[in-house]
């Protein structure tokens, strides 16, 4: 019997594979493919939180020339911006599972059967599989995750191009976070739901752009981000002349918190880790997956501790009051970026990327207190314009409820 088997071996999975791997803890892997498959999605990070993480090495590109368009200019960020090399990382990752011997199993599961010693699943094929607690890093739509339902999940999508342009989508070394500008809409598609330009000069000719969704329920579909891109990058005299790659990407922003009296824990999507209000989640990842391991190996240290009280302690470490907390404050601030117009928005990133540094990026990775939380939206409320203040305190109406879950969860 296993101390720990995850299941799902995407980046998720195999950080925290390598995590519990380091604290000695027996681990094995369920997963569907082979997990040294190539990772699909590109994954941007600012440069301090792998600082953090001692994971700065394993950067591809970083820039230091980080930019916001919206319609009155450009808003410089004044923070350096990194791409992760995703074959390095994977490549670190599988290396620490194979020195600490985790063992791995091709399959899916099908069945679970929770006993009071250890909780067994069953694979496709038939295998039986037993560990003291099962962690499940498949991603949103996890079929052994409990969680209320949600009818009304709201996405965040993207259609992105890695390749080479007419002329430089971006200036050379930059990266633009975010392009608001809408001049290249029509009348009347400006009064859709906005979209905004994520692009990067990765050198050598070689440029990633793509076309966001901030957050809309439904989805903006991938077909309206495509054209949009292209009707953007024709708008300013570019044309597409060769694609390396083609990225899509679809997931929710506000699903609902998991369970956390449950026995299977959640790790990444799994767990609702995304930033509802940015929908960052690897910084999460590497930040949080070393404690949740260090947190199931103490749990486990005792081979009496039952198999809820090791998922009750893993849990609390993942999401502590607080970071609960927080998290209805981030959902309140999604509800209000889904209720601005297109002019709201552009005023609204452009007074949250003018203050200070600390107070948007805290906000951004979500490593400032409630409390700095708080008074970062405070110091936003008191330099934004009254069109954004409006809509700020109608959403306190709307949306209260949010508020209060900040207050008392």
């Amino acid at each position: 019997m296993q101390d720990v088997l995850v299941i799902g071996a995407g980046p998720a999975g195999l950080s925290l594979v390598a995590a519990l791997a380091e604290t000695g803890l027996a681990v094995q892997v369920l997963a569907l493919g082979d997990p040294a498959h190539p990772w699909p999605n590109t994954y941007g990070i600012w440069v301090d939180e792998l600082e953090d993480v001692g994971l700065v090495p394993f950067l591809e590109h970083r820039w230091k020339d980080c930019v916001v368009h919206v319609n009155s200019g450009p808003v410089p960020l004044h923070r350096e911006y990194g791409l992760l090399s995703n074959d390095r990382l994977q490549a670190h990752w599988l290396n620490q599972a194979e020195q600490h011997q985790v063992t791995w199993c091709r399959d899916k599961a099908i069945h679970i059967e929770h006993r009071p010693t250890h909780t067994q699943v069953t694979t496709a094929s038939g295998e039986k599989l037993t560990a003291r607690l099962v962690v499940d890093a498949t991603g949103h739509q996890t079929a052994l995750v409990q969680r209320p339902a949600a009818s009304d999940l709201s996405f965040q999508a993207a259609y992105g191009i890695v390749g080479r342009f007419s002329k430089p989508p971006t200036d050379p070394q930059q990266m633009v976070l975010m392009d608001f500008r809408d001049d290249y809409l029509t009348p009347a598609q400006r009064q859709e739901p906005p979209t905004f330009l994520y692009a990067m000069d990765l050198g050598d000719g070689v440029y990633f752009v793509e076309e966001t969704s901030l957050a809309h329920h439904p989805a903006i579909s991938i077909e309206v981000l495509t054209q949009r891109l292209h009707q953007r990058l024709r708008h300013r005299g570019i044309e597409v002349e060769y694609i390396h790659h083609v990225e899509r990407c679809l997931f929710p922003m506000n699903q609902p918190l998991p369970d956390f009296t449950q026995r299977v824990v959640g790790f990444g999507g799994a767990a609702s880790m995304v930033h509802p209000a940015s929908g960052y989640m690897v910084g999460a990842l590497l930040r949080r997956g070393p404690g949740l391991a260090g947190a199931i190996a103490a749990a486990l240290s005792s081979p009496h501790t039952p198999p809820d009280q090791v998922a009750h302690q893993a849990w609390q470490a993942l999401w502590p009051a607080d970071r609960v907390r927080k998290h209805y404050l981030y959902l309140f601030g999604l509800e209000n970026l889904m209720a601005f117009d297109a002019p709201q928005l552009h005023q609204f990133f452009n007074a949250f990327f003018n203050l200070p540094t600390d107070d948007w990026a805290g906000f951004l990775t979500d490593n400032l207190s409630l409390p700095e939380v708080v008074q970062a939206m405070l110091g936003l409320f008191g330099r934004a314009p009254n069109p954004v203040r409006w809509g700020l305190m109608r959403s306190v109406f709307s949306h209260g409820h949010l508020l209060g879950r900040t207050l008392m969860s």
